[in-house]
């Protein structure tokens, strides 16, 4: 289980990483906290949103330059569905707004934009946005962003074992060949490795509902920080507490 770590940003760290260190290639972050944020500093929802943004914006360059090469967030879950209209309707505010504003930044810092989740269920200009904005990104070779969107764990279980009946009946494969590498390869990640790391922001200790296929064996850090109060020392002290774990994956 991963360890509370109540930080400060007092703290002393070294902020660079040695060339043998082991830094995570995967990192997943739950980013919880904007509305608190918003309600704390007498802001509007929307306001907290967009300044979520504005902090997930740094913490991509500061993996990248770091060398974490996949950083998975989790920005509106399966659940957030059962929000207010008004709310819904400033997420697809900010999340347009970030698409249109870093769409030519990521191209130039070699960042590359995927997503995860039923977007389908998203309006049709935002759906479009973001298969646009995948497509000008796809050439980024310095790190992968994956945006998960109208996601669900158990959303995405359920929906890669109908695709995967499917094509049992049709006869792809046989019952005695299903095994873990089969249903990895129906899972909206197929093509990225488990998350190293899962940090989640605003001091609550679980996963909701986020990737429970991909992090069995992932490294858990929580944070009493919130999410538009965290800053790249703070993704560093995530990664120096992971350096100190013994990943045993029960061996």
């Amino acid at each position: 289980m991963g360890c509370i770590f109540r930080e400060s940003e007092a703290i002393v760290l070294e902020t660079n990483f040695s060339e043998n260190e082991c830094i995570p290639k995967h990192v997943a972050i739950i980013m919880d906290g904007n509305r608190r944020y918003a309600k704390n500093n007498h802001m509007t929802n929307l306001q907290g949103h967009w300044k979520g943004a504005e902090t997930l914006i740094e913490i991509v360059k500061a993996a990248k330059d770091i060398g974490i090469k996949i950083l998975t967030v989790f920005g509106f879950s399966t659940e957030n569905w059962e929000r207010s209209d008004e709310e819904i309707e400033a997420f697809f505010q900010v999340l347009s707004g970030f698409l249109i504003s870093q769409r030519l930044p990521m191209i130039r810092d070699g960042i590359r934009l995927q997503f995860i989740g039923n977007i389908n269920l998203f309006p049709p200009y935002l759906c479009e946005m973001l298969k646009e904005t995948e497509q000008f990104t796809k050439e980024g070779s310095n790190i992968t962003l994956v945006l998960a969107l109208s996601y669900g764990g158990r959303d995405e279980l359920m929906r890669s074992f109908k695709n995967l009946l499917l094509d049992y009946d049709k006869n792809k494969f046989t019952l005695d060949s299903i095994d873990e590498s089969l249903i990895e390869s129906y899972l909206d990640t197929k093509i990225w490795p488990d998350p190293d790391l899962l940090i989640r922001t605003s001091g609550e200790m679980r996963i909701s509902n986020f990737l429970i296929w991909q992090m069995a064996y992932s490294e858990l850090y929580f944070t009493e920080v919130l999410w538009p109060e965290f800053l790249p020392i703070h993704l560093k002290e995530a990664i120096r507490a992971f350096q100190k774990r013994s990943r045993r994956k029960g061996k």
